[in-house]
């Protein structure tokens, strides 16, 4: 929020500089994130007069001109502006006025000179030539009662500063000036001189129907008819000034009323050309397909979601948003209608957000603005209207229609003195207390040590304990705490053995070559049609974009979308990872502290993998990633964990080239290839590899457990199995180390490994021949020929019975 320093100090005036105003609101909340002085420096610049104007004798396009400084000698000074006009008020520079340029610490200095052999005694200045607006189309045109010979930084008030605040989102109260001279004056103890206009007087009984058919949306209505201004009157200079340093630009009396009031008390507004109203308003929700041309040249569509008011004829007003362009106020209005509204928080947030804009009435309406101050900000507009656009013996001023229906219920909050000295860590007396609250206006009840608060109707913030709490460490002054070492032990604890961080697993995958990479959670809906055969997924109500309009249930699409950006930009060998969270729907899941009803959120490890299985170099002939690089990856992440690799299907990958992981018996990621429609879809040259685990079976490690290592020789055996070429390799791994946890015999092999795969002549067309090498090794003696041909025979002979194998001849 910005504004000007010299409007704040109406409001409050505290005996401190500019930086020390500065630094208390910061270290009470309100940050100031920047101080703009109102104007550069110059010097010696004047308020004239022109008297005469006189054509050059040499130059078509100068002007002779007689000027006023009020020096008490008449200046003769050559001007090319084309509005120079006899009688005129102007800025002038004198002989030795300093100028600002646009180098920072420079200054231009006016001297006396000649301009095509016409002496020139100064300069007619323009607001663009002191940098205090980008209009150079002529010199300043001051007002007529502007007083002759005074300084032109006095006259503009131009020794001025423009504070720029951030505010946290439950300082509502503070969007305005009088919500942060109301913090200055509880902070420094100046007084708050409130900006209050006495009731207009009523000399009609002009009154506009007003129905409010939703109080759920509007909980408190009121409004005013006034009939017979001139709105063609100027804006105040001081009105004019105070805007626009506040980064609003003037455009008409009539607006510029609203948006003062706005500022200057927080309550935003409306007015209406009460012509243009067709019978009277009604305020309700909207019905779907009912459109609406706001004034800023926008045509929005409604539905049931969105709060309107509507005359008999159309929708006129986004409720608490924005007005309708068809009864905007003009230069040839006479009659208008004020309406000053309480509209409820629920009723107005993300519905701006929802139109992809946002206005100063909706971002103070979803935060909570003062209800009990609506009937005030109506008559401070009446008087403001009455006092620029009135025109005597014509302006009519109707009565308040002030229509409460629903407001907010201000339950009371309690505070304990022990719990806030426990929480600010310093002593509290009651009268301490006692003192913040009044200074902050909110009013208590005292009983013993507990102060029972009432918020007022300005501080939506308030709720809690902890709310009280901070409001008296603010104004106690933070600064004010003492720095104190923490009284609690500071233990280090051990990191459980049995669980892996998440950085080691970062640092892991860089070592396997991946890089990491971070994206956006919302995704295309698109992406889930796809990757996850998704139809039904978690929309998002407020979507930053449209292309990013619902929660990812999986992370491959990203990383496609990953890969296709890097091919963009011509780099072939892509090995990205993400560590991040899915969202899945589950009516298993309750609302907790990071959890929310209805809704897993597990976190995964999802990599891809594209292009040559290593960079290109000489010493080895090239060649495309595939399933088999990438399981050894995960082999390789998971170790000393054994993996079991089964076939699998899903929406994402190729249906021969896909398998699902289990560790311990549970399934815990899949792994495969991209399917062909998607390569082809997503324009990807090669098919590249993905997979996709749960985070907690990788941080899942085992202790190390001592095993004792055998000082004999181990016995190789290669066996070769003939089999229906449609048996998966694993389950004949799988029947062979069943076959060594049931028989004692086979207790003794140590390994078994796949090392060829065969087929072709010799075997059947629905037949394969597998090799297999088995390591055996006994730890308390060398194997003898017999033993080892008892357990490789066992072996051979499990997997003979229950999988249909035989030895290859």
């Amino acid at each position: 929020m910005q504004f000007s320093e010299n409007w704040l100090r109406t409001l409050v005036n505290p005996d401190l500089t500019t930086d020390e105003l500065s630094h208390l609101m910061t270290m009470s909340g309100l940050e100031v994130e920047g101080i703009t002085p109102a104007a550069r420096p110059f010097s010696k610049i004047v308020v004239a007069k022109v008297l005469e104007v006189a054509k050059h004798p040499n130059a078509d396009r100068l002007s002779v001109c007689q000027v006023d400084a009020g020096t008490g000698t008449i200046l003769n000074i050559v001007c090319g502006a084309p509005n120079v006009r006899p009688g005129m008020m102007t800025g002038c520079a004198l002989i030795g006025a300093e100028l600002p340029t646009e180098e920072e610490g420079k200054a231009f200095t006016i001297k006396k000179g000649k301009l095509r052999g016409v002496e020139s005694n100064g300069m007619l200045c323009s607001l663009r030539e002191l940098q205090l607006s980008e209009d150079h189309s002529g010199i300043m045109d001051l007002p007529e009662n502007a007083p002759l010979g005074m300084d032109l930084r006095d006259y503009l008030q131009l020794e001025d500063s423009i504070f720029d605040i951030k505010l946290t989102p439950n300082k509502a109260d503070c969007l305005s000036l009088l919500g942060v001279a109301r913090e200055i004056s509880a902070l420094t103890g100046a007084k708050l001189n409130r900006p209050v206009s006495e009731p207009a007087k009523v000399t009609s009984n002009d009154k506009l129907p007003v129905k409010v058919e939703a109080p759920d949306l509007c909980g408190r209505f009121s409004g005013r008819v006034i009939k017979g201004i001139n709105a063609n009157a100027p804006t105040p200079e001081w009105m004019k000034q105070r805007l626009e340093r506040s980064g609003q630009r003037s455009i008409s009396a009539i607006v510029d009323i609203s948006n003062y009031v706005m500022l200057e008390g927080g309550q935003p507004n409306h007015i209406y050309d009460l012509d243009k109203i067709d019978g009277g308003l009604t305020i309700r929700w909207g019905k779907k397909g009912e459109k609406v041309k706001l004034l800023n040249d926008m045509t929005v569509e409604v539905d049931e979601w969105v709060g309107i008011i509507a005359d008999n004829t159309a929708v006129e007003f986004l409720g608490g948003i924005m007005g309708g362009d068809r009864t905007s106020v003009s230069s040839d209005t006479r009659n208008i209608y004020i309406e000053v509204a309480f509209w409820w928080p629920d009723a107005i947030r993300g519905r701006a957000r929802r139109y992809n804009f946002s206005t100063d009435a909706s971002r103070r309406f979803e935060r909570g603005v003062d209800f009990n101050a609506t009937v005030t900000a109506l008559e401070r507009i009446t008087a403001l209207v009455l006092e620029i656009c009135g025109v005597e013996g014509e302006t009519t001023v109707g009565p308040v229609d002030d229509q409460i229906l629903s407001l907010p219920k201000r339950d009371p909050v309690v505070l304990r003195r022990e719990k806030a000295e426990k929480v600010i860590g310093i002593p509290l007396s009651t009268e301490q207390i006692a003192d913040i609250f009044t200074r902050l206006g909110l009013s208590f009840v005292q009983n013993g040590e507990d102060f029972t608060v009432t918020p007022p109707s300005y501080r939506f913030d308030i709720e809690i304990e902890e709310d009280l709490i901070e409001e008296i460490a603010r104004v106690y002054g933070f600064e004010n705490i003492p720095a104190l070492p923490p009284v609690a032990s500071n233990v280090m604890r051990i990191k459980p053995e049995n669980m892996r961080s998440l950085f080691s697993i970062r640092q892991q995958m860089a070592d396997l070559d991946y890089q990491e990479v971070v994206n956006y959670s919302f995704v295309e809906e698109e992406w889930e049609k796809d990757f996850a055969a998704n139809d039904n997924p978690i929309r998002l109500l407020n979507p930053i974009a449209s292309q990013m309009s619902v929660m990812r249930s999986t992370m491959i699409g990203n990383l496609v979308a990953n890969v296709r950006f890097n091919l963009n930009r011509k780099f072939s060998r892509i090995r990205l990872f993400e560590i991040g969270g899915v969202f899945l729907r589950n009516d298993k899941v309750e609302n907790g502290p990071l959890s929310v009803a209805g809704y897993e959120q597990p976190k995964r490890l999802a990599a891809i993998a594209y292009g040559l299985v290593d960079e290109e170099q000489w010493g080895q002939e090239d060649r495309q990633v595939d399933f088999f690089d990438v399981k050894a990856d995960l082999e390789a992440m998971f170790a000393p964990k054994e993996v079991r690799f089964s076939k699998a299907s899903h929406p994402a990958f190729h249906p021969g080239r896909c398998a699902a992981l289990e560790v311990n018996g549970q399934k815990v990621g899949i792994l495969g290839e991209l399917h062909p429609s998607w390569q082809h879809k997503y324009d990807l040259p090669h098919a590249p590899v993905l997979f996709e685990v749960d985070i907690s079976a990788l941080q899942t490690v085992d202790v190390p457990v001592y095993t004792e290592i055998s000082r004999f020789q181990p016995v190789i055996r290669d066996i070769a199995l003939v089999v229906d070429s449609s048996m998966p390799v694993q389950e004949i791994i799988d029947r062979f180390y069943k076959e060594k946890d049931n028989n004692p015999l086979c207790n003794i092999m140590q390994a078994i490994v796949l090392f060829d795969d065969y087929r072709g002549k010799g075997l059947d067309a629905n037949e394969k021949s597998l090799a297999f090498r088995i390591t055996l090794q006994d730890i308390n003696g060398t194997l003898q020929d017999e033993v080892v041909e008892t357990a490789v025979n066992a072996l051979v002979s499990a997997v003979e019975k229950d999988l249909g194998a035989r030895l290859r001849a």
